[in-house]
């Protein structure tokens, strides 16, 4: 099939993303699981071809990724690491700040290049970026001759999309502005056979002034338990060892389901029940985490002891104009029942420098909150300006250098208790789940612990055992020792 062809640009026929329309929670979503079928035109149309998406962003894009995957291999297509011998190419993108749309970007002119050289190569855009009204403008004003945009919510429709674009030889912009309906019995291919993530949610309703997430994922949006639980006992049938419940805000999980009283405790508890070997959970807002989500932590061992959970400032001021309004010594009051209740549980967060208008004596009280809590480790960031979101509409006096200095100032804590905590489980013997060899070392063994810390070992095993390791020496990154037989 010849794409040669100029791509017409009539904005009548788009679906074009609406900053206004996002904002607004009017639908219920529904959940549907008979809603994804191969146009005719394209049963076997992959075969003998190759597809790549590079994903960009969380791990809500990981797993959208690993249903792109399994839609694609429907008609033939095989999945290539290399770009170059790709047929097809999907950008799965994330909005969440200003360098990885740069980047996106630059991939974008990489693939426009390609397609210039060849004019039956097909590339495309998804994911949050796409979700952006200022982003998919900015694209339909360029040259770029890119064949498809479609958004977060209707991922099932890819190969209803690319019918239109093989078929209709015309550009296609498919982004709906509206809340996602829960679509179920999608074909997946994942990216592990040892450790799999599992939406337990979509969506976010939380609106903090700089994210942008809201408007491109949409209103809290809950799955069920029991196709949750489904999910995770056909993973345990398949030998997977791990899996981790994913969504914007899982501690939000429930809170949507009219007439149920069953919150993400209770879902914790019934993931745990159906004894696959390691749970864990991302990401948290110290909104919703409960102290009934540490107590069923304490209660099942195949819980992992790490919890993820941003505060994003140590400044009450600066959390308010984030719209992320908790007392510190309310978050501070939760880390202590995590820490007397949970031994050894790792207690990682995400910081922003740098908001607009931040003062140095702000900045200080967040590294007197991170001296005081001394997390395992933290994603430390400079603000990143969002069209439409509040934040981008304030003035700023905090000059960029200023910003860049506090950074280095934070992470240079952030590397002295990465390490001294680290420097903790020296002597301790920890079960580790096999990856395979690390990558720096073939003769080298590598995995995770229960505390989400990589381990590094000598000794016999296969990728998947779970083995008991006796931790010698520690640095920031890893935990290095040989197993224990």
């Amino acid at each position: 099939m010849n794409n040669n062809f100029t791509r017409k640009r009539d904005l009548s026929k788009y679906f074009l993303p609406n900053i206004n329309r996002a904002r607004k929670r009017l639908e219920d979503a529904k959940t549907l699981k008979d809603n994804f079928e191969i146009p005719t035109n394209l049963i076997g149309y992959g075969i003998n071809k190759k597809f790549h998406i590079k994903t960009f962003g969380c791990q809500s894009n990981v797993r959208d990724t690993e249903t792109m995957m399994g839609i694609l291999e429907m008609i033939g297509y095989k999945h290539t690491d290399d770009i170059k011998e790709a047929d097809l190419v999907l950008l799965n993108t994330c909005a969440i700040r200003d360098h990885a749309e740069q980047k996106v970007f630059a991939d974008i002119g990489v693939l426009d290049k390609i397609k210039k050289t060849n004019p039956n190569f097909i590339f495309g855009m998804c994911g949050c970026m796409a979700q952006e009204e200022a982003v998919v403008n900015r694209i339909l004003k360029s040259n770029f001759n890119i064949d498809f945009i479609f958004g977060t919510h209707n991922i099932h429709r890819l190969l209803n999309i690319l019918e239109q674009v093989l078929f209709e030889k015309n550009l296609v912009v498919e982004v709906w502005s509206k809340e996602g309906d829960i679509i179920e019995n999608l074909p997946t291919t994942r990216n592990n056979n040892i450790k799999a993530f599992v939406n337990v949610m979509y969506g976010c309703d939380k609106f903090c002034t700089y994210c942008i997430v809201p408007f491109t994922r949409g209103k809290i949006r809950s799955r069920s338990k029991q196709d949750i639980l489904d999910e995770i006992n056909e993973l345990i049938r398949k030998g997977y060892k791990e899996v981790t419940l994913i969504g914007q805000n899982v501690n939000s999980y429930g809170i949507d389901l009219k007439g149920e009283n069953y919150v993400f405790s209770n879902l914790l508890e019934d993931v745990a029940k159906t004894n696959i070997e390691r749970v864990r959970f991302t990401t948290s807002n110290p909104w919703n985490f409960t102290k009934e989500i540490v107590d069923i932590m304490k209660k099942y061992k195949n819980i992992m002891p790490h919890i993820h959970l941003p505060i994003q400032s140590g400044d009450e001021l600066i959390l308010k104009k984030m719209n992320r309004p908790m007392k510190i010594q309310d978050y501070l009051d939760l880390i202590n029942y995590i820490k007397e209740n949970i031994p050894y549980c790792s207690i990682t967060t995400d910081l922003i420098v740098g908001f607009p208008n931040e003062t140095r004596e702000q900045f200080e009280r967040t590294l007197d909150l991170y001296n005081k809590i001394q997390f395992d480790n933290a994603f430390t960031f400079i603000y990143s300006k969002r069209d439409g979101t509040i934040a981008a509409n304030l003035p700023d006096s905090t000059s960029m250098s200023d910003k860049k200095e506090w950074l280095l100032e934070l992470n240079e804590l952030v590397k002295k208790y990465a390490k001294s905590q680290n420097q903790k489980f020296v002597g301790l013997t920890l079960d580790v789940l096999v990856e395979g060899p690390s990558k720096k070392d073939q003769s080298i063994m590598s995995g995770y612990s229960p505390q989400w810390k990589v381990v590094n070992f000598k000794g016999e095993a296969n990728p998947g055992d779970i083995v008991k390791v006796k931790i010698i020496t520690a640095s920031r990154f890893t935990l290095n020792g040989e197993i224990v037989k």
